[in-house]
């Protein structure tokens, strides 16, 4: 094959390397010539990052016919030393907050359902605690990672008997009185200082590695390679840090992306630049060299799994016409959360129908506003957005679900979807011709009045970080909303942007690009500045799409509707975008 001169020199070095490797610069492609290009009776041991990359990895190394590498994923190598012969039984899920609660006998302080706060609590530390680095629980402060402030001030009042509990939860997995988690054997790995036989280990998608798992890493005495790319961290909340940057070896570059063409490089490295904000930045150059090609797998990503539900809502609501969709993951991921409560739960206390809740918990709450006093105290995210969901959409959700359900189509048929659904988290890693980024990503002017209030936060790099990684999923093309699009950023064949007012794409603009065409502009919109799509006007437009609405505008949506205008018309005329002509809809009781 032919090799970039940075992948020559990554593939000819000696000794412990870091490679910070931009997206789709073929990062697995060169540690697998790297690997090939070791002595052939070399013991070699690849950690794939998951399940899908590791078969995917097994598979590419057997063509190659190289059959001196192991891959593994930290889990897998953990379970062979910790599980396999030792009477362990391994939970396919989380312990849910009910089940700790009994576990543990946790009485309540006589405050409603404090138990269960005190269990959720209790996980989450147990998990801080087992993908740390750390030898003792007593080495962690939990209060670091709670944020909210009604959250932070309740486990300060019961912190030593939270500890005590998450001691004796550990304890009784420990000594196999009850079933253990992913997360404690590979803690129990780490713990247990091992010694891997190996001359070379390979460490893929290094950004997201937990404490734990980097400790195990640089302990080894083979010789080191981990790659990664700093800017793809997104895994913060499940304790990860950049582990590419803590590894001290010297660093190598893969900067130029086979997977799509200069336009797309150039807006994800424009949304790179936005983290000059946030103090010292070196600007990220990325060469696209992606090669232009029918469009064929189209997919719409975004930030949360509301944004997303309510994008897909828009979609089997609007058009008529399509008739297959997949979400990545699953729909049923996106219905129910971690705990195990679904969105039918959330919404039978809603109605106060509590005998028809399965979930345990949730059956325990007396009304919503008890639900969202837990929320708080535990920063439930999952359950925060089920919630939004129901008190935005009421008693339509069994038949906006069962409508999602009927388009699905099952995983082994996914390459035949109209459309993918997906948030960022769960397509890291995928690839798809043509992309639509949805507009509840954090925002450049956003970032910038959070950073003027002094919220700056390891969290608002990641949340860069997540746009960057969507931008990135695209082979061919980008639809993105006009408010993340970086500054002066000049759309192209490429990169499409969206208008709220008109709801329709930008048109090419007549100009060079970084791909070296020009374009001609069809659209009237953006001719007077054609240094850019961020006009004083566009912005104007976008804040007043989702302005208060006035007795007089509810009127003329309801006449307008009767008259049997079409969502697109009513969104033109009343200058909003069309999901907010659907949420008013949904609001004032028209949808009948």
């Amino acid at each position: 094959m032919h090799l970039t001169d940075e992948q020559y020199h990554i593939i000819h070095s000696n000794g412990d390397i870091r490679i910070n490797a931009v997206a789709g610069s073929g990062k697995t492609t060169t540690i697998i010539e790297y690997a090939h290009a070791r002595p052939a009776n070399s013991n070699i041991l690849y950690l794939a990052f998951n399940k899908t990359v590791k078969l995917e990895a097994k598979k590419r190394f057997v063509e190659k016919g190289m059959h001196n590498v192991q891959v593994e994923t930290a889990h897998s190598l953990a379970y062979k030393h910790i599980v396999m012969g030792s009477g362990y039984k391994v939970r396919t899920q989380e312990y849910k907050s009910y089940e700790v609660a009994e576990l543990l006998g946790i009485q309540g302080s006589g405050e409603k359902h404090t138990e269960y706060i005190i269990a959720n609590h209790i996980q989450k530390f147990v998990s801080y605690f087992c993908n740390s680095d750390k030898r003792r629980v007593q080495e962690l402060n939990y209060l670091d990672v709670v944020k909210d402030t009604k959250a932070k001030t309740f486990v300060n009042t019961f912190y030593p008997y939270i500890l005590q509990k998450v001691r004796i939860l550990l304890a009784k997995m420990d000594k196999a009185e009850i079933d253990i988690t992913h997360d404690f054997y590979l803690k129990k790995f780490q713990l247990s200082n091992p010694k891997l036989y190996y001359d070379y280990i390979l460490f893929d998608e290094g950004q997201d590695a937990s404490p734990a798992m980097l400790d195990i890493f640089l302990k080894q005495a083979a010789t080191k390679v981990i790659v990664g790319d700093t800017h793809q961290q997104i895994y913060s909340w499940r304790y990860a840090v950049n582990s590419l940057e803590q590894a001290n070896f010297p660093t190598f570059h893969l900067s130029t992306s086979f997977r799509f063409p200069q336009a797309i490089a150039d807006l994800a490295s424009g949304v790179l630049e936005w983290k000059r904000h946030l103090g010292e930045h070196q600007t990220v150059t990325i060469k696209g060299s992606g090669q232009p090609n029918e469009s064929k797998s189209k997919a719409v990503i975004a930030r949360t799994n509301l944004g997303l539900l309510l994008k897909a809502i828009e979609y089997v609501t609007e058009r008529k016409s399509l008739d297959k969709i997949y979400f990545e993951g699953n729909i049923n991921s996106y219905t129910y959360a971690d705990e195990g409560a679904s969105l039918y739960d959330v919404l039978n206390l809603y109605n106060g129908k509590r005998g028809s809740i399965k979930d345990k918990l949730i059956q325990s709450m007396n009304s919503m506003a008890e639900l969202e006093d837990y929320i708080e105290k535990t920063e439930d995210a999952q359950l925060a957005m089920m919630v939004e969901i129901v008190e935005e959409y009421g008693n339509e959700i069994p038949d906006i679900i069962k409508s999602l359900k009927e388009k699905h189509i099952s995983s082994d048929d996914r390459g035949k979807a109209d459309i993918v659904f997906s948030t960022v988290h769960r397509c890291k890693g995928m690839e798809y011709d043509e992309i639509q980024i949805v507009k509840d990503f954090l925002t450049e002017e956003k970032l910038e009045k959070l950073v003027a209030e002094k919220a700056v936060s390891h969290k608002l790099n990641e949340e860069i970080n997540l746009l960057y990684v969507a931008v990135t999923r695209a082979r061919q093309k980008v639809n993105i909303p006009v408010d993340l699009v970086p500054k002066e950023f000049p759309p192209s064949a490429y990169v499409r942007v969206l208008n709220p007012v008109k709801h329709e794409e930008f048109e090419p603009v007549e100009r060079n690009t970084s791909d070296g065409k020009n374009y001609k502009q069809k659209s009237g919109v953006g001719k007077q500045k054609t240094k850019g799509v961020r006009t004083d006007a566009l912005k104007r437009a976008a804040k007043e799409a989702y302005h208060p609405w006035t007795a007089e505008e509810d009127i003329e949506l309801t006449d307008m509707l009767v008259a049997g205008s079409t969502v697109f018309e009513i969104a033109k005329l009343l200058k909003r975008s069309t999901s907010a002509i659907l949420l008013r809809v949904k609001k004032l009781g028209l949808n009948e």
